[in-house]
């Protein structure tokens, strides 16, 4: 029996989904993400989480914060199983994993956390600050994409599991080779984005100057 395994019954448990990220801007990609999680596990909801200071990553300057929230909220304004989650945006200081679902496990004990990244984080996760106790807050949901062959995935997760008691999944979902930083190259070059993103974040952007 893995030690994170509940008393109360899986029906009894909300099953929550975290969709984390920069989001600059949030695009078609990450929107399959999440929604391939929340059917291939039957979760409840998708808290769709942006960061806003990390310690492995310089905040953009090129996008202010109130931006990136406005596209996400009309990103997913018609998917009543996505949330904006303002959970990380309204901390002081450098944005940790670990205190995310540390305070999560204590507003919501009820619930079951699923933390959804992609292939390439599996490979960095143990440099994560105090990983083992991520490990013991949620499932990791994995997304195979680029550098990743099934085999190399594999082996990574096996290696994960028996060294931390950790459980992962793998997500099955369709490779889309779309990038935030290519978006905003395009809309600065005055490349079209058609197709990218949703049209009303498309037309935030164009209306409001975004990344020009």
């Amino acid at each position: 029996m893995n030690s994170r395994e509940r008393t109360k019954s899986m029906a009894e448990i909300r099953k929550i989904g975290i969709l984390g990220g920069t989001f600059n801007p949030i695009h078609h990609g990450h929107l399959l993400l999440a929604d391939r999680a929340f059917h291939q596990f039957g979760l409840d909801r998708i808290l769709i989480m942006p960061t806003k200071n990390t310690y492995y990553k310089e905040m953009p300057k090129n996008v202010t914060q109130e931006q990136r929230l406005a596209m996400i909220s009309l990103a997913i304004e018609d998917n009543e199983h996505f949330q904006l989650s303002l959970e990380e945006i309204n901390r002081d200081g450098v944005t940790y994993t670990y205190e995310t679902l540390l305070d999560l496990t204590a507003k919501h004990p009820g619930c079951e956390y699923y933390f959804i990244m992609g292939a390439d984080s599996l490979y960095h996760i143990e440099s994560w600050y105090r990983v083992e106790e991520i490990f013991s807050m949620a499932t990791i949901v994995v997304a195979a994409r680029g550098m990743a062959t099934a085999s190399a995935l594999d082996s990574q997760i096996e290696y994960i599991q028996s060294k931390y008691d950790a459980v992962i999944e793998k997500l099955y979902t369709p490779i889309m080779e779309i990038a935030s930083n290519d978006i905003r190259k395009r809309v600065k070059n005055g490349e079209s984005i058609r197709y990218l993103l949703p049209k009303k974040v498309i037309d935030y952007i164009y209306d409001n100057h975004v990344y020009e």
